[in-house]
C-alpha cells in the first residue's frame, strides 16, 4: 500500500535573529496579550514547529488554527499569532503570549520577513508570473545568472535549489513562513539572487507578502485556475499584484512579454518604466531570424537596447523563444551582461517540458507538463511542425481544479491529434470517470479527425499510444511532466510519465 512520504524538517537558517513580539505588535498594529518574549522562527503547521517559534493560528475553511495551538506549544512554540476568535478559543490562561490581529494572514508575510531579518532585501529576487512558461523561464534565468558569475537560488514547481542542493517543492510558491526561512537559508549560504515562480494563488493568498522583488517578469495569460479566481479579470488582477503601483509586493522593475493582449494590459499596469519583450512585434527586446534544427533547438537574433546578439534555446516551439527572450531581458534588467546570460540560456533542458524519451524506438516520444488548453495547443502545434508523421496525445485533467477547462482540453486534443487517448491525471478526491467524461465530451463535440479512445489506467493508456505509433510518428504524454506521483483519494501513488513511457517503449522494442 503506497504511503505518504514523511514530512521533512523545516528549512531554517542556522543562526536566526531573535525578535521581540512586543516590537512586532507595535510595528504591525497588533495587540499583545501576555508578557513579551523573543521568537526565532515562525510556522503555520503545528507539526512542523521548532522550539522558539511563533505559531500562526489562522482561521481556515474547515478548522481554526487555534485548535492546533496546544500541539505547537508542546513542540516548543513560545507565542501564538491569531485573530479574536482564536484568542477567545485559547482563553486568558493560554500558556504562551498571544499576538492578536483582526487579519493575521494579512500580516503573516511581514511578520515572517521581520522574524528572519528581511532577507529578501539583501538579495536580488526575480519573480516570474503568468499562466504558462514560469518554470521554463525560471530555469533559463537561473542559468543566465550563473553564467554571468552570480550565485542564484531557485524556487519553483519542480524543485528548490539552495547552493546546488535540491529540495522538492510542494507548492509553486511556499507559504510566507517557509518562503522567508528559505530566503534566510539562501542568504547564509552566499546566494546573491533568487529566481522564483510566483503563482496567482500565492499573490492572492499573501504567500509572497513581505518579499522585496527586484524584478518581476510576466509570461502570458490563458485559462487556468478559474475555479479559484472565477473570472479572467480576477485572475489577471491576482497576477497584477506583482506590478501594480499600489501593491505592497510590486517589483522594483518589470519585464513583460507583450505577445498577447493580457501582456499589453500588464505592461500598462506596470507603467512607463516596464521593459517589454515580444516575438511578434515592436518592443524593447525582440527576436528575428529564428532557425530550428532537426533536434528542435532554435537559434535566433535578439535585438535589444545593447544591440544584436545571437542566442539559442534547446527547447522547441516559438513559445520557448518567447521564454528565452523574457529570461534574457530579466537577466539584463537585474544587471547581468546579455552576452553572458545568453551563453547560460543556451545550455538549459527543463525536466518534464518537451522532454524526449529515447529508448531506441523509431518514433518520437515526448513528455510535457501541458495541463492547460493553451499550453496543450502550443506543444501539439510545435510537434506537428517538426514531423510529417501522425501524433498520438495522451491527456487527462486534474481533480479538484478548474473544471471549465476539461472539455476545452479534450477539444484541443481532438482538433490537433490523430489519436487522442483520454486517461486519468490526478483525480484527487473526484471520481475519475466523471473527469474523463468531461474531457471526452469536449473531444467528441469538436469537428476533428482524431480517433478518440478512453483508457482510465494511465499506464495502459500510455502503452496503447506506444503500440499505435508507427515509424516517424509522435507520442505525446501530456499533463504531468516532471511529477513523480499520481494522487488518488488523498494518496500519492508513485507514477512518473517518463519512466512509464520508457517501459512501454522498451516492451515494444523487445518485440
Amino acid at each position: 500500500m503506497p504511503v505518504q512520504p514523511p514530512s521533512q524538517r523545516p528549512l531554517r537558517p542556522s543562526a536566526p535573529p531573535s525578535t521581540s513580539i512586543a516590537a512586532l505588535a507595535d510595528t504591525l498594529d497588533a495587540r499583545l496579550i501576555g508578557s513579551d518574549v523573543s521568537v526565532t522562527g515562525v510556522e503555520l503547521r503545528a507539526q512542523a514547529v521548532l522550539p522558539g517559534d511563533l505559531f500562526a493560528a489562522l482561521p481556515g475553511a474547515k478548522a481554526h488554527g487555534a485548535e492546533f495551538a496546544q500541539t505547537a506549544i508542546d513542540r516548543g512554540a513560545v507565542a501564538v499569532l491569531t485573530d479574536l476568535a482564536g484568542a477567545a478559543y485559547l482563553g486568558a490562561d493560554c500558556a504562551v503570549p498571544l499576538l492578536v490581529h483582526s487579519q493575521p494572514r494579512a500580516i503573516l508575510g511581514a511578520v515572517s520577513a521581520r522574524i528572519y531579518g528581511n532577507p529578501s532585501e539583501r538579495m536580488t529576487v526575480i519573480g516570474i508570473t503568468g499562466t504558462s512558461g514560469k518554470t521554463t523561464t525560471a530555469y533559463l534565468v537561473e542559468a543566465g545568472l550563473k553564467a554571468a558569475g552570480r550565485k542564484p537560488g531557485l524556487i519553483g514547481t519542480i524543485e528548490t535549489r539552495i547552493d546546488g542542493h535540491r529540495v522538492p517543492s510542494a507548492l509553486t510558491t511556499p507559504e510566507a513562513p517557509q518562503l522567508h526561512a528559505l530566503f534566510a537559508v539562501m542568504l547564509e549560504q552566499g546566494i546573491d539572487c533568487v529566481v522564483m515562480e510566483v503563482s496567482s494563488h500565492a499573490l492572492s493568498l499573501g504567500r509572497v507578502d513581505g518579499t522585496r522583488f527586484g524584478v518581476g517578469a510576466f509570461t502570458n495569460l490563458s485559462q487556468d485556475h478559474l475555479d479559484f479566481h472565477k473570472t479572467f479579470d480576477e485572475y489577471f488582477a491576482a497576477k497584477a499584484r506583482l506590478f501594480g503601483r499600489d501593491s505592497a509586493v510590486r517589483a522594483q522593475q518589470a519585464v513583460v512579454c507583450i505577445d498577447d493582449d493580457w501582456g499589453r494590459q500588464m505592461a500598462g499596469v506596470a507603467g512607463d518604466s516596464a521593459v517589454t519583450v515580444s516575438t511578434t512585434g515592436s518592443a524593447d527586446w525582440t527576436v528575428r531570424e529564428i532557425v530550428t534544427a532537426d533536434d528542435g533547438s532554435q537559434t535566433f537574433d535578439i535585438v535589444g537596447p545593447t544591440g544584436v546578439l545571437r542566442a539559442e534555446v534547446r527547447l522547441p516551439g516559438r513559445y520557448n523563444v518567447a521564454n528565452a527572450l523574457l529570461a534574457l531581458a530579466a537577466c539584463a534588467t537585474s544587471g547581468v551582461s546579455p552576452v553572458l546570460a545568453a551563453q547560460g540560456i543556451a545550455t538549459v533542458d527543463v525536466p518534464g517540458r518537451v522532454e524526449k524519451v529515447e529508448r531506441g524506438q523509431d518514433f518520437l516520444a515526448v513528455v510535457d507538463y501541458a495541463h492547460k488548453p493553451d499550453a496543450l495547443e502550443k506543444v501539439i502545434s510545435t510537434l506537428r511542425e517538426d514531423t510529417s508523421g501522425r501524433i498520438a496525445v495522451v491527456i487527462g485533467a486534474g481533480g479538484d481544479r478548474d473544471a471549465e477547462k476539461r472539455p476545452i482540453m479534450g477539444a484541443v486534443g481532438a482538433r490537433l491529434a490523430d489519436l487522442l487517448v483520454v486517461t486519468d491525471d490526478n483525480p484527487r478526491s473526484e471520481v475519475a470517470a466523471t473527469i474523463r467524461a468531461a474531457v471526452l465530451a469536449g473531444a467528441r463535440a469538436e469537428a476533428g479527425s482524431a480517433e478518440i479512445r478512453e483508457i482510465g489506467d494511465r499506464a495502459a493508456a500510455i502503452a496503447d499510444a506506444v503500440a499505435w505509433a508507427r515509424a516517424g510518428d509522435v507520442v505525446l504524454v501530456a499533463g504531468k511532466g516532471h511529477e513523480t506521483g499520481q494522487e488518488i483519494n488523498g494518496v500519492k501513488h508513485p507514477f512518473d510519465d517518463r519512466e512509464v513511457l520508457a517501459s512501454a517503449i522498451d516492451r515494444r522494442v523487445r518485440g
